[in-house]
């Protein structure tokens, strides 16, 4: 775990995404404190438990997104799942344990490409060799008389040189050669009731099983990157990467359930809500603190930090049930965005949505400049709609954005060199949206 401060993490955070300081704040505390908990005693280790948070906020305020930047700034397995979907005909009883079965999959894949990128420098060695093998086979030099067997070997060292400067300068990266690649068949993410069986299942196939192989054709590029990965699969320690895995899940995994208040059921006594009650229960035991089998052993969810997170415009915290609620002592409210946070947020973090438009634009040559009433056109347009439609908070400044590059997308291959440089300014913005702007009711399907 990167051992940052929380101010280190709320000024990462500022980088991605404008406003809410208070989420942002409370967060990075939750994540601090999971490396404090790390540096006590073992027997007052296991003592502390993750402080769970609920986040309360309309859509597309940043909810998710805090958090899963959050996650991966340290390094934290993240999964995300809607508490809706345990409410659905099928899902009952243990099944919200898949949520730890999938998290302990991501935690997998993340160590697993943390160890192959540490032994990517030897396995592309060994995947150069392997190509050089593939381009000049063994068989082409058999000799049938042996007197000749030296002189064929030198020929061969040669030969086998010259071939690895073409490689190496990037002269055959174009050639198809042969590989084989492995089939697997996964069963491990599918849900139902069966779900641990299955899990046994395939632990058995993969043991017992040779895995099936057939050969592809592709160029070089290709096939040294799927070389590359099977060289680094040899040379990690799959055990020591399991195991390392289920520590990070257990200890810094980081499960995030949206549409919390939907599964409240305060008033009802039957019907739908009921089942929204059942949820809750099934929910209780692994944010309580439980142990969930998975194909890569037993994990211990006592750790696990679970963030809830809803609008709670019908419903508030206080109508979950009582035990729930108890299991998440943290509450943190983010707020509506206002016009000048869209402005911000159109041109300020690294991964804005005015920097992602014009990079996309320079590939096809054409240079996009956006000027300050331009975007504030943008935002306001984007502001407005969501206070006569439903507001779904940032997510609308990429509707209303793809509205106004549309037609500049769509010619910008065939563009003369002379209208290359375009200027998007505020009366560019109004001038494209200006039908829609006007007829409200095309508005609401449009923007």
């Amino acid at each position: 775990m990167k051992a940052l401060t929380p101010r280190e993490i709320v000024a990462r955070l500022d980088r991605y995404i404008i406003g809410q300081a208070d989420a942002k704040r409370a967060i990075a505390i939750a994540m601090r404190n999971r490396w404090r908990r790390r540096q006590l005693p073992p027997d007052l280790r296991e003592e502390v438990a993750p402080k769970n948070i609920i986040m309360i906020g309309p859509t597309g305020v940043g909810k998710t997104e805090i958090a899963r930047r959050m996650a991966a700034l340290v390094g934290a397995p993240f999964i995300k799942v809607e508490a809706t979907k345990y409410t659905e005909v099928g899902y009952v009883g243990r099944d919200v344990e898949s949520i730890i079965r999938d998290l302990t999959e991501l935690g997998v894949g993340m160590v697993r490409r943390e160890a192959a990128q540490a032994v990517r420098p030897q396995a592309a060695e060994a995947a150069a060799e392997r190509l050089l093998d593939i381009l000049l086979p063994t068989g082409r030099w058999a000799s049938a008389r042996p007197k000749e067997e030296a002189g064929d070997d030198e020929q061969r060292r040669a030969s086998r040189e010259k071939l690895r400067q073409k490689l190496q300068a990037g002269l055959l990266e174009d050639r198809l050669v042969e590989v084989e690649v492995e089939e697997k068949v996964d069963l491990g993410l599918i849900g139902g009731p069966q779900q641990e069986e299955l899990i046994g299942l395939q632990t058995m196939m993969e043991r017992f099983m040779p895995p099936r192989r057939k050969a592809r054709r592709a160029p070089v590029r290709d096939a040294r990157e799927i070389l590359i990965a099977q060289e680094a699969d040899r040379l990690i320690d799959h055990a020591q990467v399991n195991a390392e895995a289920l520590d990070r899940v257990q200890n810094l995994g980081v499960v995030f359930i949206d549409e919390l208040d939907k599964i409240t059921g305060a008033d009802a006594k039957f019907g739908p809500d009921v089942s929204r009650q059942g949820v809750q229960r099934d929910l209780l035991p692994i944010v309580e603190g439980c142990t969930v089998g998975t194909r890569y052993g037993l994990v211990r969810t006592d750790h696990v930090l679970f963030i809830g997170a809803g609008a709670f415009t019908q419903a508030k915290p206080s109508d979950l049930m009582p035990e729930l609620q108890g299991r998440f002592p943290i509450r943190v409210e983010l707020k509506d965005l206002t016009a000048e946070e869209f402005v911000r947020i159109l041109s300020e973090p690294d991964n804005a949505l005015v920097k992602q438009q014009k990079a996309m634009l320079a590939t096809e040559g054409v240079q996009a400049e956006f000027t300050e009433d331009g975007i504030r056109a943008v935002a306001e347009i984007a502001f407005r709609v969501n206070q006569r439609a439903q507001n779904i908070g940032a997510r609308r400044l990429y509707t209303v954005m793809e509205k106004v590059v549309e037609s500049v997308s769509f010619d910008a291959p065939d563009l003369p060199e002379r209208e290359r440089r375009v200027c998007i300014d505020a009366a560019f913005v109004r001038e494209r949206l200006k039908s829609i702007i006007e007829d409200e009711d095309l508005a609401k399907y449009i923007l």
